[in-house]
Order: structure tokens, then C-alpha cells, then sequence
């Protein structure tokens, strides 16, 4: 006659089989949860892994990618996964805090000058500073050529935070960066005489467009687009309107999608929605004659980064959507767009775990992110097979 104990293990050595047995039959659906969504379930892959807090993911023609990762190292990945060595010819970065190597995208005529820019925390005496740089890419040896930095942050330095750091590229040829207010020194985001806490716009080289709005005006920088500016870590031209979006991040709440227009003043630390982390008050209202209000806010905070707007035919019904990438609130948002009013929001892949950096719409119309970790992965988000 078995004892009591003995009775307990067989029964539990029954049950671990039973359970072992469920999931071979059902090909360990215990290891890829179910996302579900307003478009249906979908299946999210994992096309790369190993990259230290990969930053920007930017496509090549031929369907490959320029992965940053913050410590300073730039990669190619296949459509496969594979990553290649480091590129040669990468800058050196201040790889502290926030800071790093961050943003890049490629030329609109990538196809026949091989030009890509990037941006990254660059060290000087003192601090730390945004720098952005133009190169030629020659992936075929692995490496950049003609590495030239265009265009160097100019006001009080960081002392590791809030860099900002998105390129987005115009019809024109010019570039638009956000230059966050290095978190220290916030009051210089309402000063024209420095780049803290600005948009600016530049040309190819580094010049200023004439079209600038602070152009020949005493005291200011003459690359300035827009201010008041926290540290925005998305950036993007809408595709049908060819407007500038800009989402940054506030304090304890108070994060903003804004509509960039030439010349306007955005309010930090003025105004806002969030306090200080301490609890303190920051701004002196929500809201004041000459500053813009935000398209949306979120209070609490969900840390944005990276944005795409969708024109892809995998989610016809998300078609003309704004994704965000989200790292406190470790998730994806899709936001319903009417023109330029938000109209509601949709939380994706919160069994994820996972804090999203950036967001970009691939050639194939699938979702592409990368999260943000010392292992961080590169994901493709695209309808499941039914």
C-alpha cells in the first residue's frame, strides 16, 4: 500500500506529464502569446536579437536595415536576422545616461548618392552635446566613408540627458532634428539664442535654409524651426499632408503629439500637463496666448520613441494610423487619426513586456520595432496565418 507521500507524487507525476503532453500537442503555445488587436491577432516575430539597446532601424533599398545601438555601434541587418560586425568609421559617442549613439536615416536618393545621417550624444569639454553627421555607407566592405559632422548642438552641455536626437528628411532635401533641453537647463528651451529644447531645419551640408524663420534676426540661431521643446524622441513627415509631427517626452506626464509649424512656440517649461518628478510644480498653466497646445498628452507618462505613419496594405484597417513606440508604458500605441485630431487610441502588445524605441513601416507593410534592453531584439509585427 502506498503512503500518503507517495500517493502525492504520483499523482503529481502524472499531472506533469499530462501538461507536458498538452503542450507538444498544441506546439508550445505556451512560448508565443496571443496579440490580439482591432485588426485581428497578430503574430509578432523575432527577426534579430543580441543588439545592446538598439536605438533607430532604418531600411535600405534592397529590404536590409541600419540598426544603431546606443554604445556607440552601427549594423546592417539582413531580412533574415543576421547581423553583421559593427560598421567601421562610426564616430566616437558619449555612451553615458541617456546619450549615445541614437538616431539615422538614409537619403531620399539613397539608391544613387549611398548618403545616410545620423545623430548621437557627442563628449566636449564639460558635457555632452547633439551632434549630427552625414556619410556614405559602403556595406559592401563594412564601413562609412566621408563621415563629415554637419551641424553641433550650441547652449549649456548635458551632463548625460535629454538629447533628443530624430532626423526626418523633407521632399526638399532639408532635415529636421530634435534637440531635447539636456533635462538640467530647461528655461533655455523658451531662448532663441541656443539650440536647447528646439526643432531645427538644415540643409544637406549643414547650412541654413533661407527659408528659416529666425534667419537674420538679432540673437537667434538661424537653424531654429520651432521651441519650447522638452526632449522629443519621435519624429516624422505626415505622407499625404507632408506636415511635421513631433511626440516628446513630458515629466511625470504631460508627454505631447504635437503639429510643427514654422516659428512656434511649444510652451516647455511654460506650460504643460505633467509636474516634476519630485511632485513639484513646473508650468504656470496648461495654457497661454502665443503657445501651441499639443494634438494629445498623456498623463501618466508612457516614455514615447520612434513613430510611423501607416500607408501599408498588411492592415488595410489601420491604414492612415500614427504608431508609437512606448518605453515606460512598454507597449505599442496606435493612434486614429481624422485629419489632425486624435480620435481614439488603441494599446497594443502589452503582454510584450517590452519597452518599444522605435517604430518604422517595412517595405513589406509589416510593423517593424525594436525594443529597448542589453539584449534588445528586432520584431516584426504582421497579421497571424490563420
Amino acid at each position: 500500500m502506498k503512503t500518503p507521500v507517495g500517493l502525492v507524487t504520483a499523482a503529481l507525476t502524472v499531472a506533469i506529464l499530462l501538461a507536458l503532453s498538452f503542450l507538444i500537442a498544441t506546439g508550445t503555445r505556451g512560448e508565443q502569446p496571443a496579440f490580439d488587436s482591432s485588426a485581428g491577432e497578430l503574430e509578432v516575430r523575432t527577426i534579430a536579437r543580441g543588439l545592446v539597446n538598439p536605438w533607430a532601424l532604418a531600411f535600405l533599398p534592397d529590404g536590409t536595415m541600419l540598426v544603431t545601438e546606443r554604445p556607440g555601434r552601427m549594423r546592417v541587418v539582413s531580412v533574415e536576422g543576421q547581423l553583421s560586425p559593427p560598421l567601421k568609421g562610426v564616430p566616437e559617442v558619449w555612451a553615458s545616461g541617456q546619450g549615445g549613439l541614437l538616431d539615422v536615416i538614409i537619403d531620399k536618393s539613397f539608391a544613387q548618392n549611398r548618403t545616410i545621417y545620423f545623430c548621437y550624444a557627442e563628449r566636449t569639454e564639460g558635457g555632452g552635446r547633439t551632434a549630427v553627421t552625414r556619410a556614405k555607407l559602403d556595406d559592401g566592405n563594412g564601413r562609412l566613408d566621408q563621415v563629415k559632422v554637419i551641424f553641433r548642438q550650441q547652449g549649456p552641455l548635458s551632463s548625460g540627458n535629454h538629447y533628443g536626437c530624430r532626423i526626418a528628411q523633407a521632399d526638399d532635401g532639408n532635415l529636421f532634428v530634435t534637440l531635447g533641453e539636456h533635462f538640467t537647463y530647461r528655461d533655455q528651451a523658451q531662448g532663441l539664442d541656443n539650440h536647447l529644447g528646439k526643432v531645427i531645419r538644415i540643409a544637406p551640408d549643414g547650412s541654413v535654409p533661407s527659408g528659416n524663420p529666425f534667419v537674420g534676426r538679432s540673437g537667434a540661431k538661424a537653424e531654429i524651426w520651432s521651441y519650447g521643446h522638452r526632449n522629443a524622441q519621435s519624429l516624422a513627415i505626415h505622407p499625404a499632408s507632408g506636415e511635421l509631427w513631433e511626440i516628446e517626452h513630458g515629466p511625470r506626464g504631460g508627454d505631447e503629439v504635437n503639429l510643427i509649424g514654422k516659428g512656434k512656440n511649444y510652451g516647455w517649461p511654460v506650460i504643460g500637463y505633467g509636474i516634476d518628478y519630485s511632485g513639484a510644480k513646473i508650468h504656470d498653466a496648461t495654457a497661454k496666448d502665443g503657445m501651441e497646445q499639443p494634438l494629445k498628452y498623456w498623463v501618466p507618462s508612457i516614455a514615447p520613441s520612434g513613430m510611423a505613419f501607416y500607408t501599408g496594405k498588411l492592415f488595410p484597417k489601420w491604414n492612415g494610423s500614427l504608431f508609437v513606440g512606448a518605453l515606460r508604458g512598454a507597449m505599442l500605441v496606435r493612434l486614429t487619426l481624422n485629419g489632425n485630431t486624435v480620435t481614439s487610441e488603441e494599446r497594443l502588445l502589452q503582454n510584450l513586456h517590452e519597452r518599444i524605441r522605435d517604430v518604422r513601416q517595412g517595405p513589406d507593410g509589416a510593423l517593424w520595432l525594436l525594443t529597448d534592453s542589453s539584449n534588445g531584439r528586432v520584431l516584426r509585427v504582421a497579421p497571424a496565418a490563420k
